[in-house]
């Protein structure tokens, strides 16, 4: 064995000691989803005065709306008999009644209100009431508090970008998947799989994918970012021969350079509001599973909501800051084209992984310096508002096993 091969190995070893899961306690304790956290669950214009299951963090709760418009959440069962309030109706304005015996709940406050099968005199009225969760509308979506503790504003917990942001336009899909949230998330952060995963992906057939590189995790505030440190389009495997991305169809590497933002350069091209922001990186990891994919003209986010230990609410928004006629040139190239490319076939071979990823056991390698990290977040989490600590406590790792 040459030095170079027991150099390569003793840095592998060094770099995978330890890295099991039972080195983070608290992301293994989060498989069902972290309380005390805002999370997107639905379209707003999908939700009326009809209830509307959902679930979270393994919750079932209720969706309605009230008369002026707020969306309201309760527990999705009665106290009577344990039925579904979602399978019930509007009997009285801003109520909701259960189907079974017509057990009837305010929305606002989740207070029986009527029991309509024992009389306007039922003694149970004030006595009986389920539990509702705070809710609000934001960038067209649902948005519900899960947790113990009186809720933080939503603008602390939404991409700074997003809370007072110019006009913009958003398209977006939300869907159930098979798998665990974290997965997701370390699948969206992850730098291997891009490269070699979507090399495929019709979204990205004319464009060449480097064949490897190397990056390192700076943290700032509650993001994670992913930075580029070497990129390599091509390369050499010993005993074995030359492995590249590169087709004679798609734009050559000195064509890609500059079309990226953040860690992998700007463009002339440019939305000026998105090359403003002070992004270190092009792609960015927060609590509680919030990935950020910073392009020259739109950005893109992925919230992976937990439904249970075993399933995830994908929540997939393209935002282009545009205004005007430009706005309606974006809503019908989206749902013409990028609907179907990007939020379909691309993100349907990440879906694909993380649904066949069974782990642990697993054994990681240098690009997982992105996976390390935001596991490293979960022991930063402060039980009582449920959001990570701002000071880092690393605030750089490399991937080269520095940490």
């Amino acid at each position: 064995m040459s030095d170079a091969d027991t150099a390569r190995r003793k840095e592998a070893r060094k770099f995978a000691s330890g890295r099991n899961w039972d080195s983070w306690p608290q992301y293994q304790a989060a498989a069902g989803g972290l309380q005390n956290y805002w999370y997107p669950v639905a379209w707003s214009d999908r939700l009326g005065r009809k209830p509307l299951a959902v679930q979270v963090c393994g919750l079932n709760i209720v969706l309605m709306r009230s008369r002026a418009g707020k969306p309201h959440a309760l527990q999705d069962r009665c106290p009577h008999r344990g039925v579904r309030l979602s399978q019930g109706s509007q009997q009285f304005p801003d109520t909701l009644s259960c189907p079974y015996h017509g057990w009837t709940y305010r929305l606002s406050d989740g207070e029986m209100v009527a029991a309509i099968t024992d009389g306007p005199d039922s003694r149970m009225c004030g006595a009986v009431a389920v539990r509702t969760y705070p809710a609000e509308d934001r960038l067209g979506l649902v948005w519900i508090f899960v947790g113990d503790r009186p809720p933080h504003p939503l603008d602390d917990q939404l991409p700074e970008e997003l809370v007072a942001p110019p006009p913009f336009a958003v398209g977006g899909r939300i869907e159930e998947r098979e798998g665990n949230w974290r997965l997701y998330a370390e699948n969206g952060f992850d730098e291997g799989h891009a490269k070699y995963l979507h090399r495929t992906a019709l979204w990205r057939i004319f464009k060449v994918m480097p064949t490897w590189n190397k990056i390192h995790i700076e943290r700032d505030g509650r993001w994670l970012y992913r930075v580029e440190d070497e990129r390599h389009w091509e390369a050499d495997f010993p005993g074995l021969g030359r492995w590249t991305n590169m087709r004679w169809w798609k734009l050559k590497p000195r064509q890609m350079e500059g079309r990226m933002l953040g860690n992998t350069g700007g463009s002339a091209h440019n939305d000026p509001y998105i090359a403003s922001l002070p992004l270190k990186g092009f792609a960015s990891l927060s609590l509680p599973g919030v990935l950020r994919i910073a392009y020259p003209q739109f950005i893109h986010y992925e919230f992976y909501v937990p439904v249970d230990e075993n399933r995830t609410r994908y929540v997939g928004l393209m935002v282009q800051f545009k205004r005007g006629l430009a706005r309606l040139g974006f809503y019908l190239h989206y749902l013409t084209v990028i609907r179907w490319l990007f939020h379909g076939q691309f993100s349907g071979q990440d879906h694909w992984m993380v649904a066949e990823t069974d782990a642990p056991p697993e054994r990681l390698y240098r690009p997982d310096v992105s996976v390390i990290e935001w596991r490293r977040l979960f022991s930063e989490v402060d039980p009582g508002c449920g959001k990570a600590s701002a000071q880092p406590a690393n605030p750089t790792v490399s991937d080269r096993g520095e940490a």
